[in-house]
């Protein structure tokens, strides 16, 4: 978290610093599980990408130490804003500091959970957390995998749950990574993609089935593909850009929920999916869609002609009907032609709330805070020692 004049003005920045979060990346989470109740029914999670913590400490003081935020603050205003209609509660009796000094009381005494396992990765090192077990750790080596169950579980045996299912006791996966960008559009996506894919290798080897998968995604020219890829392996793939991330940046998330391999499918860090297997990951779709419900079959007429199979157009399997799908039909000797799959975008976040890419006016008296977490070890630190040690040498 920088200190520039723009950054002071941002407000989820200044935001971030009031409330003690380690970045305004924080908000972006909260508003993602407001959108999608991401915390519902979950006590193992598993947060990639790490550094410097934001998105680690926001599950330590939700599902740790039971603090509200997000949906579960929504719910809890709205509750109280239709008591208040109702007239069960009369207005005048209802104070905003009363409702503020009560939810600090509950803070207070709310007791850590034992029940829940967090684990935070990341190839930087992460300040301490409470309740939080942090591995500095690459998610693309198989070697991962193991030191990440073993952190879940301290009696996990990997010799012993090799080859059974007691190996994916994961109910949330989040990754927040990104590259350094290089302002060349194509090659950013086409690295993040790389990284995308690397998180979600390793989640298909911990995620439980009907578990939930959230990544950070730059949005560009086949980002369609990727989201068809993940439609594979989940349910329901949503892209969602939460309203403190800047409309002016390519990023988005993509939510995944409702894990469903396909039968048979066994993942592996030694044997990833990347991009370029676009042939395997359609064959693991073809396996999918022979264990569903056999469909009356429905073949495309001709193109040219004035009539249209309406049935043609029906949603292929594994796709909900409120969903958009494409079909496009090149030539009379493929029927199905090709299925361009397009994931539904919803933007997150109050609408009422601060606008990520407006700059707000400072008040007269404001004070800039320092970081609630200075870089343990940024990329940089090494330019500043030697800026430093320049500096001193032409004195």
């Amino acid at each position: 978290m920088g200190k520039s004049s723009k950054d002071k003005r941002d407000a989820y920045y200044r935001l971030a610093k009031e409330q003690g979060w380690r970045a305004r990346s924080a908000f972006k989470l909260l508003q993602l599980d407001q959108e999608f109740d991401l915390f519902a029914d979950v006590s193992r999670v598993v947060d990639l990408c790490a550094a410097p913590g934001s998105w680690s400490q926001v599950l330590s003081r939700v599902l740790i130490k039971g603090e509200k935020f997000g949906r579960a603050a929504w719910q809890d205003r709205e509750a109280a804003l239709r008591r208040q209609m109702l007239g069960v509660i009369p207005s005048d009796e209802v104070k905003p500091q009363d409702v503020e000094a009560k939810i600090r009381e509950q803070h207070q005494q709310s007791k850590p959970r034992g029940d829940v396992k967090i684990v935070a990765i990341d190839l930087q090192p992460i300040s301490p957390l409470e309740g939080i077990t942090t591995l500095r750790a690459d998610i693309t080596h198989p070697a991962t995998v193991p030191l990440l169950l073993s952190a879940l579980d301290e009696e996990y045996d990997a010799k012993k749950a090799e080859g059974t299912q007691a190996a994916q006791p994961v109910d949330l996966v989040l990754s927040d990574g990104a590259p350094d960008v290089t302002g060349l559009h194509d090659l950013d996506i086409y690295v993040q993609s790389q990284l995308l894919f690397a998180a979600l290798n390793l989640t298909l080897c911990v995620l439980r089935p009907g578990g939930k998968f959230v990544a950070k995604i730059f949005r560009g020219r086949n980002v369609d593909v990727l989201y068809a890829q993940l439609k594979v392996f989940f349910e329901r793939v949503v892209v969602a850009k939460p309203r403190s991330s800047r409309a002016s940046s390519v990023e988005a998330f993509i939510v995944c929920i409702g894990f469903r391999p396909p039968a048979g499918f066994r993942a592996s860090l030694e044997e990833p999916l990347g991009v370029g297997d676009e042939e395997r990951i359609r064959e693991l779709g073809r396996a999918r869609e022979r264990t569903m419900p056999v469909i009356a079959e429905a073949a495309m007429q001709n193109p040219d002609s004035a009539a249209w199979d309406c049935e043609a157009l029906a949603s292929p399997p594994g796709v909900d009907e409120d969903e958009v799908t494409e079909r496009e039909v090149y030539d009379e000797q493929t029927p199905g032609g090709d299925v361009r799959w397009i994931a539904p975008f919803i933007a997150c976040g109050d609408l009422s709330g601060f606008d990520s890419d407006a700059s707000y006016k400072l008040p007269e008296d404001y004070v800039s805070l320092d970081p609630v977490q200075p870089p343990i070890a940024p990329p940089y630190k090494r330019a500043i020692e030697m800026r430093a040690a320049l500096s001193q040498a032409h004195r």
